[in-house]
């Protein structure tokens, strides 16, 4: 997948999360049409009226197989004949409707239908709102309009229903590419295929971490996006992205979690100091700092108090872990490596004061131009651990 399509998909999600619309379409083989794309659970009754007034199509709601099962949405016919498979389910209104008809009664109907707290018993049939289905295995089993609209609202990290409507040119013809085109310029609409689509999730397929929603995160060093990304572990990796605009290699930390430390302010390591460094610096100069789950070097938390007793009975940090038959250093950086080349971040200065780190990461695949020193955190407290990850993790302090 190239960065351009990565690129234009975070592009299309980015503005269907603020409650825009965009215009995502299919193959020129398939039905060769554009349809216009929102995401249900920000709907509103002028998005809707937009949406009928440039498009003029069916409005329908592509929703996962689960959902319309939730909602007992039965198959509008039991032999679907229809050439695509499209998985018309009965027709819908909200009960509160009247007619259902008004921009405003649809509006309320589509997002009720994204509520997942709303069930069958809330809904009437038939209605004015056409549910689809879309298949389990998104656009990499069936690239339609029904699948894509399902994928861009699980990117979006919201309930997966959407609406969508067909895009008629001023003739009464299906929208081409060039009418399109001049209807996104017109509008001011994010335009995206669905072979954008396609790579975007066959990318994802190829690696062991999955990513999940984004975030807006104003913090005390600037606003910031937070990103997670499933690794397979109880909880998410996160990567803390700074808006800043960059015209060098990004300032990247990656950061080992550390509970005492970067929560509860220990003084027995260097950890918390880093991480409000490392976060202070890609605020103001622009980059990331990617936080993994491996507490304690990758020993875990219960590991490292046990580490700790030790280290209070003239142990150091190093043979501490060895004593207690771990290794000196237990982490990995291929999910780290995985996650930056996700998120786009290939060529990086990276922060840090360990050599091995930017040996893992190299060997990764990542880019590695510079290493900026991160020298912080030093007390009387730990003088004896700082010494020994100089001495024996040859950090460079």
């Amino acid at each position: 997948m190239s960065d351009t399509v990565q690129a234009r998909v975070r592009q299309a999600v980015a503005a269907l999360k603020q409650g825009e619309l965009i215009i995502l379409t299919d193959d020129q083989n398939r039905e060769h049409e554009g349809d216009l794309v929102g995401l249900a659970s920000f709907v509103t009754p002028e998005k809707i009226n937009q949406a009928l007034t440039i498009a003029r199509g069916v409005l329908a709601v592509p929703m996962t197989a689960e959902r319309a099962a939730a909602l007992g949405l039965a198959q509008m016919t039991q032999q679907n004949s229809e050439k695509f498979g499209t998985k018309f389910t009965v027709s819908v209104d909200h009960i509160d409707s009247t007619t259902g008809v008004s921009a405003f009664e649809r509006a309320h109907t589509i997002q009720q239908l994204a509520n997942l707290s709303a069930g069958a018993q809330q809904f009437e049939t038939p209605g004015h709102i056409f549910p689809l289905v879309a298949e389990d295995g998104g656009v990499l089993q069936r690239q339609g309009h029904t699948e894509g609209a399902v994928e861009l609202a699980k990117i979006a990290g919201v309930p997966p229903v959407a609406y969508i409507i067909e895009i008629l040119a001023d003739d009464g013809h299906m929208a081409r590419e060039v009418s399109l085109a001049k209807l996104a310029a017109t509008h001011g609409l994010q335009q995206l295929s669905m072979a954008d689509l396609v790579a975007y999730r066959e990318f994802e397929a190829t690696l062991s971490i999955q990513e999940g929603v984004t975030v807006h995160l104003p913090t005390r060093y600037g606003d910031l996006t937070l990103t997670e990304y499933q690794t397979g572990q109880a909880e998410p990796a996160l990567l803390l992205r700074s808006q800043q605009s960059v015209s060098e290699p990004p300032l990247v930390r990656v950061h080992s979690e550390c509970l005492t430390g970067d929560t509860f302010g220990s003084y027995r390591c260097d950890c918390g100091p880093q991480l409000q460094a490392g976060l202070a610096m890609v605020a103001q100069d622009g980059g990331a700092v990617l936080y993994l789950r491996q507490e304690g070097r990758g020993i875990g938390l219960h590991e490292k108090l046990r580490s700790y007793v030790l280290q209070e009975h003239q142990f150091d940090t190093y043979d501490a872990n060895l004593h207690l038959n771990h290794q000196p250093d237990e982490r990995n950086y291929n999910q780290a490596a995985e996650i930056l080349r996700a998120a786009g971040l290939t060529t990086i200065r990276l922060i840090t004061n360990n050599p091995d780190k930017v040996t893992a990461l190299k060997a990764c695949g990542i880019d590695v131009v510079a290493r900026v020193p991160l020298l912080v955190g030093k007390n009387p407290y730990n003088e004896t651990y700082l010494q020994t990850k100089k001495e024996k993790f040859q950090h460079q302090l």
